[in-house]
């Protein structure tokens, strides 16, 4: 059964927990290690199971154009063409037949491994040296053993019971015989291939597409016997042998992959699970703990678990107070619930953060709703203030920075912002309001509690504008060099 993921229904499952019956995808579980297959539920911390691309392989009638260009890949043309060409030059003597049989054994090997490669989740072919390094030779020969086992088998029904049911017998083993290469490529086993219980199962979980498979192959077998047929009889043998060679190579690559596939595509059904494993986009394995925050917040706000929300943003500000996501997320909540004093709680950080980010619109609105549940609230620190005021007044925003600024000297006597902060109130009254006197009358009081030479050069500058009534710009930078 295909499920979808429990806060994604658009997505497919990739984990479920069997305590909670909770289906996740890999979105909700980012923490999750689908190479070890491990991950924990994130409501009741058991060890969820995994189960890899069964909610999202497509059918394999849907790749039939993939799997007929399987066998076109690099490495499986190498191994097609090393056992097709090799014994053209052997001839026919012993060694050509004994060469013959080894390459054969080499080519079933590949093969079977094209299975379980597929089932894991590959869909590339796997490398030319799976056909020559290694074990794994001996699954040519139980191959061979499945077979012949197959044929007498057939053979003894039609002595024993006669042909009909000896014929009925035999339709019976052709249809078996996919699902014993998928076992055997599966167990490793000649008695779990042969054995009709572990046949039957296997077809009864895969279910009707097993025979739409079926229906696939024997029309493919049919059409690669007549190509054979027609090279043999119309050819020359020395270009019919290796062109019989290369369609039948090329077939049973195609016969595997499928079969590897139907494996892949019914995993879960079979009791095993796997992944795509040659995506070159994949995520990096590293759990990322930003990211299981951002999945936790996710579900319980599907779930409407609100105050849950608030303490998982509130635990990781914590961690990372400057957080600009986390303190977003945080702003956005606390509007959405209404949340007014964890705005006042947290106004620092959401301030330092709207002014790193030029966010006025958010300011102007969080400072107020901040005076609207205080009216005389203000900031506590001053070069917080001063930053704020100065980013609403280059917005357009010429009151609310006003308000910022508001006895500035008084809540900070002792602060070396006085003078920046006047300054920009000065400017704030001459071209916001056009008020000159007033402007000039804060100018003089910034001169008083300044020593910088910058500063002060400044301040002489707009004293000298606003004496004109011209609006407070800063004066041009120079390069020339100063005279002592």
């Amino acid at each position: 059964m295909k499920n979808d993921c429990h806060y994604h229904p658009l997505e497919p499952a990739k984990w479920v927990c069997g305590e909670c019956l909770i289906h996740y995808c890999s979105g909700c579980m980012p923490d999750a290690d689908p190479r070890r297959q491990h991950g924990l539920c994130p409501h009741c911390g058991r060890t969820l199971r995994y189960l890899g691309a069964a909610t999202e392989a497509e059918p394999f009638w849907q790749r039939l154009s993939a799997f007929f260009r399987y066998p076109f890949h690099r490495d499986p043309l190498m191994v097609v063409a090393f056992c097709t060409l090799v014994p053209v030059f052997l001839g026919q003597g012993i060694l050509g037949w004994i060469t013959y049989v080894v390459l054969a054994l080499v080519l079933f090997k590949y093969t079977y491994a094209v299975i379980r490669h597929t089932a894991e989740g590959h869909m590339k072919p796997p490398p030319v040296n799976a056909a020559w390094s290694g074990d794994g030779f001996a699954i040519g020969i139980q191959q061979m053993v499945v077979f012949i086992a197959m044929v007498l088998l057939v053979g003894f029904a039609m002595a024993v019971l006669g042909p009909i049911p000896g014929l009925v017998v035999g339709a019976l083993v052709v249809l078996a015989l996919p699902a014993s290469i998928m076992v055997l490529a599966m167990e490793n086993s000649v008695f779990s291939a042969l054995n009709p219980l572990n046949l039957t199962a296997l077809i009864t979980a895969i279910g009707w597409p097993y025979f739409l498979l079926y229906g696939f192959l024997v029309l493919m077998t049919m059409a690669s016997g007549a190509a054979q047929d027609f090279a043999v009889s119309h050819l020359d043998p020395v270009i019919a042998q290796p062109l019989t060679g290369f369609l039948n190579s090329t077939y049973m690559l195609i016969l595997f992959h499928m079969l590897g596939y139907l494996l892949f595509q019914y995993q879960q059904e079979l009791g095993f699970a796997s992944d795509y494993q040659d995506d070159d986009t994949q995520a990096d394995p590293q759990r990322d703990r930003s990211r299981r925050i951002d999945a936790d917040i996710d579900m319980n706000l599907k779930e409407g678990n609100y105050d849950r929300v608030a303490g998982i943003l509130e635990e990781s500000l914590k961690r990372d107070p400057a957080n600009p996501n986390r303190l977003e997320q945080l702003y956005r909540l606390a509007l959405a619930r209404n949340d007014r004093q964890s705005l006042a709680r947290h106004h620092s950080k959401l301030l330092r953060w709207m002014v790193a980010l030029r966010r006025h619109r958010e300011m102007k609105a969080l400072l107020t709703l901040l005076r609207q549940q205080d009216p005389d609230f203000q900031v506590a620190d001053p070069e917080l203030a001063v930053a704020s005021a100065d980013l609403l007044f280059l917005q357009h925003e010429p009151k609310p920075a006003l308000q910022l600024l508001r006895d500035f000297h008084k809540r900070f006597p002792d602060s070396d912002q006085i003078a920046p902060a006047y300054l920009l109130v000065a400017r704030i009254l001459a071209n916001g309001f056009e008020q000159w006197d007033k402007a000039g009358s804060f100018l003089r009081f910034a001169a008083k509690h300044t020593s910088d030479p910058v500063l002060t050069e400044t301040i002489n500058h707009y004293l000298e504008r606003v004496r004109r009534q011209e609006p407070l710009k800063a004066p041009r930078a120079s390069f020339a060099p100063r005279h002592e």
